[in-house]
């Protein structure tokens, strides 16, 4: 290989696979140092350097100045070795050069496996190093191949795998389309950087919502939390530290314009977006949103348990369809929280005034 071919391809593995340029070259003079010693049937101490600028390889035997010699045919002494150059020193080298005339051909054959493996290895690197932070992010991409079990996302340098059981409901994907997913996990192994996706986890949503709502991202408003059942309903506490800003006005947007793009996003999932608060009964209450007339009260601190009395509707509400929507307050609140009407209270001893 001509020092310019070199060259050129080491700068289409810089550009195409972000490997880095010293990373290739020290690749290199270890696979052509073994290849020269495995087919030279070197002995001695020897050293491959490619020149940075010409792409030129050359090949050194080289002995080093000791003390005391144990292998003459590696090793110098320092008086020998100042009776030829009195500037060394114990440690320095004298290098001869060695490049065999037919080393090009040789070389290239023997040491491509080990390079291309190489490479491999320092891409896999630079694929963690790019998508390591990525991990409980969100990401966007291409739905390229699918099969039993999985989407395979196009994120640009490799595929993202979204498995079918982490999509949100039954919702459709198709071929070809740009998707938005969550990061949950980035592993590299033998085989190659695994970068595991979901549309389901929660904070799925929460990721969304920060990429919906500028005043998420610049501090004004907060996510305390999110709790979610996947395709069906979703609830956020937001709260914000200022007195003149509405943090659930600021979800919703201008004619509910952020909320939707959101919803869309969800496939329709609903959403509840309810105000964070420090009093424990008033923020429970907050969570059993759509139910409104309740009276909230904490039963123990210590092992957060609440109980929440309404009647009527506000009662069916507050249970919600199988009880989806106290499964969803509890969760949102970190409180095992009870729905009891007025009679049921009444006989647990505890009368609304």
């Amino acid at each position: 290989m001509k020092g310019e071919e070199f060259l050129k391809a080491v700068d289409l593995l810089e550009k195409e696979k972000h490997i880095d340029r010293d990373i290739i070259f020290e690749t290199m003079e270890l696979a052509l140092l073994s290849a020269y010693k495995k087919n030279f049937d070197s002995k001695t101490n020897a050293k491959v350097i490619i020149n940075r600028e010409t792409g030129d390889i050359k090949i050194y035997s080289y002995i080093t100045v000791v003390e005391e010699v144990e292998d003459p045919e590696t090793q110098i002494s320092l008086k020998d070795a100042q009776k030829i150059d009195k500037t060394k020193e114990i440690g320095d080298t004298f290098d001869t050069e060695v490049t065999p005339e037919n080393f090009g051909r040789v070389a290239t054959s023997t040491a491509k496996q080990v390079v291309v493996q190489k490479i491999r290895e320092a891409e896999r690197s630079s694929l963690i190093e790019e998508f390591e932070n990525k991990q409980g992010e969100l990401v966007s991409g291409i739905v390229s191949l699918e099969d039993e079990g999985n989407y395979y996302i196009d994120l640009g340098r490799t595929n993202g795998i979204l498995p079918k059981t982490e999509l949100i409901g039954n919702e459709k994907i198709e071929m070809g389309s740009s998707i938005k997913c969550y990061v949950t996990k980035v592993n590299s192994n033998s085989k190659g950087t695994i970068i595991l996706l979901s549309r389901k986890h929660y904070n799925f949503v929460k990721r969304l919502f920060e990429l919906e709502i500028p005043e998420l991202a610049d501090g004004s408003v907060m996510i305390y939390a999110v709790a979610r059942d996947a395709g069906s309903r979703s609830k956020i506490a937001v709260y914000s530290e200022y007195a003149n800003i509405d943090p659930i006005g600021c979800c919703i947007g201008e004619k509910g314009s952020r909320i939707a793009r959101i919803m869309k996003e969800l496939s329709g999932e609903k959403l509840d977006i309810v105000r964070y608060s420090t009093d424990k009964e008033e923020f429970i209450k907050n969570a059993l949103s759509p139910a409104k007339n309740l009276s909230v009260f904490i039963l123990d601190p210590k092992k957060q348990e609440a109980l929440a009395i309404a009647d009527g509707d506000d009662f069916s509400l507050a249970l919600g369809k199988k009880g989806q929507n106290v499964k969803l307050a509890s969760r949102l609140t970190k409180y095992k929280i009870d729905v009891k009407n007025s009679e049921q209270a009444k006989e647990m001893g505890i009368v609304l005034k």
